[in-house]
């Protein structure tokens, strides 16, 4: 768990410092700042959604993705579970909530292979190194996402602990499933939902990306399942 916590603290002590730097920053040099940001993410999750192999699983993932989290209404629970803190840090004229924050931050931070590969290589052989390389690049993103989304990014730490962690416990249990097909097609799809955020931030779409979540877990399961489902699909006819 070395590099799970040193990636945690890496976030928090870059999203202190773009907080510290956003107090200082005018009104319209933030509203640049943010659609500079939103270009830089969308270029982010354009590269990543290149690393796909299968446009179908991409496609299922997506759509699948789309109705369970818009059934469970997960921007919903995540916006109301933010209010109250959001109310607290709020100011007149922002408008930038804690959930935006919180779910662009965690997005950013652990989608990819980094994060897969790190956990997993870390819970199977102690190995630390990937994840501590990442806490590094994290140091410096988190910084930037700080400085124009607040303290949404500073939350998303929790969400760096939970998820890098559970990976890290789960890893002989996840390993055998997360081969480098099933992490390009997952890298590929959580990829799409930061191309969504790059729009949102750019104000060109207001895509409500938490209920697209359910994608990122739908991916890796479609990969796995497409061989046997061709095998029955060929045994059959």
């Amino acid at each position: 768990m070395l590099g799970v916590i040193v990636n945690v603290i890496t976030v928090i002590i870059g999203s202190c410092i773009g907080l510290l730097f956003k107090k200082g920053i005018p009104q319209r040099v933030s509203q640049a700042a943010m659609i500079g940001l939103g270009a830089c993410t969308l270029y982010i999750g354009i590269s990543g959604s290149l690393s796909g192999e299968n446009v179908l699983i991409l496609i299922a993932s997506v759509v699948l993705g789309a109705i369970t989290g818009t059934l469970l209404n997960i921007d919903g629970a995540i916006n109301r579970m933010a209010q109250s803190v959001e109310n607290r840090f709020k100011k007149d004229g922002k408008t930038v909530s804690l959930a935006e924050g919180l779910v662009s931050a965690t997005l950013l931070f652990c989608v990819g292979s980094m994060t897969v590969t790190g956990s997993v290589q870390a819970g199977l052989t102690g190995d630390n190194s990937v994840l501590i390389t990442k806490a590094t690049l994290d140091l410096v993103s988190s910084m930037m996402l700080a400085s124009s989304l607040g303290i949404g990014v500073l939350c998303s730490a929790v969400s760096v602990f939970v998820i890098q962690g559970g990976l890290v416990l789960l890893a002989d249990l996840i390993a055998p499933f997360m081969s480098a097909g099933a992490i390009n097609e997952m890298t590929c799809a959580g990829s799409l939902l930061i191309v969504m955020i790059g729009l949102n931030l750019m104000g060109i779409t207001k895509i409500k990306v938490a209920d697209f979540l359910p994608a990122i877990v739908f991916a890796p399961v479609i990969y796995n399942i497409v061989p046997y489902i061709v095998r029955v699909y060929n045994f059959i006819f």
